[in-house]
């Protein structure tokens, strides 16, 4: 590290040696002197300034990069810290994250570009219409990534942090790029989806920016079960379950179904958690408690239930 930091010192004074590759162009020796009978005139036309490189401004613009790198990543792991610390603002501060990365590479190339590199504003506009002629023949699939991430960003069906289905996909929403969009599944998995893809598809988003959202637990029990005691039964455990919002209402439907020639009747305890990230642990206790209370009071058997099978 020592040896690292001392090579880095020696280098320092290369940033200020006169290493141009290209000069500035030189007066237009016809404009001196034009007619020496109407006196001494002197026009000498100003140089216009080039774009030049200089080994200087190369190790600033590198630098310059190094820096952006390492403030961007640890200024996103301070936010999304910050954010896991603060339940209640998980998703506001969250939310940040992919414009404060956007904005930080942004002001990056624009330091490099305009003040490291000090390049005409006539230079820049010629080479960007170049590159994105080239690019966007070489590349059309990632500009469709790139458009479609602008747009999620400025239309915001989502942000980070929220729970939404894309297709077969269902999670949470952990970063949001340029080119895909990762979310991370019920069993853990990170899915990375195009950008494209979504904006051109239907997306649900169960919580729509806030930290509580509504959880479903489905029962199917058979049709001679004593109905209010089942909806008192299940209304009572969600009631007192330690991860439900209680701000939000609880309800309790039931219809009938019919399967395979059989009668079922399908019961649908809706509530709202306080976290969205407890919305399996809640549904998983609900079913526990739901049908462990059914059975301890007989209103079902084991032999009923094990006769019920839910539609597919």
């Amino acid at each position: 590290m020592k040896a690292t930091i001392l090579s880095l010192l020696l280098l320092l004074p290369l940033l200020f040696l006169p290493w141009e590759i290209s000069a500035q162009v030189s007066p237009d020796s016809s404009g001196i002197l034009k007619d020496a009978a109407t006196g001494l005139m002197d026009t000498v036309t100003e140089a216009k300034p080039q774009w030049s490189f200089s080994m200087g401004r190369i190790i600033w613009s590198i630098i310059v990069l190094v820096i952006a790198y390492f403030a961007i990543k640890y200024f996103t792991k301070l936010l999304s810290a910050v954010a896991e610390r603060w339940t209640q603002f998980r998703l506001t501060i969250k939310g940040f994250i992919p414009v404060s990365r956007i904005l930080g590479w942004t002001i990056a190339f624009y330091t490099i570009i305009v003040e490291v590199l000090a390049t005409p504003m006539a230079t820049v506009v010629a080479f960007a219409a170049s590159a994105g002629i080239a690019i966007g023949f070489a590349s059309q699939d990632i500009l469709k990534n790139i458009f479609g991430g602008i747009t999620i960003l400025f239309d915001r069906p989502f942000q980070v942090g929220d729970k939404i289905e894309i297709g077969e996909h269902y999670g949470e929403v952990v970063n949001i790029g340029l080119r895909t969009v990762r979310v991370q599944t019920p069993d853990d998995s990170l899915v990375s989806i195009p950008n494209a893809e979504i904006v051109s598809h239907s997306v649900s988003n169960a919580n729509s920016g806030e930290s509580n959202c509504q959880v479903v637990a489905e029962f199917f029990l058979p049709p001679d079960v004593d109905l209010v005691a089942a909806r008192r039964i299940a209304y009572e455990a969600a009631a007192v379950s330690r991860y439900a919002y209680l701000n939000k209402p609880i309800a309790v439907t039931v219809r009938n179904e019919v399967h395979q020639g059989r009668s079922l009747m399908k019961m649908r305890l809706k509530a709202y958690v306080l976290d969205i990230r407890y919305e399996f642990a809640f549904s998983s206790e609900m079913t526990e408690t739901v049908m462990g209370k059914l059975i301890a009071l007989s209103l079902v058997s084991p032999e009923q239930l094990s006769l019920v099978r839910p539609p597919t």
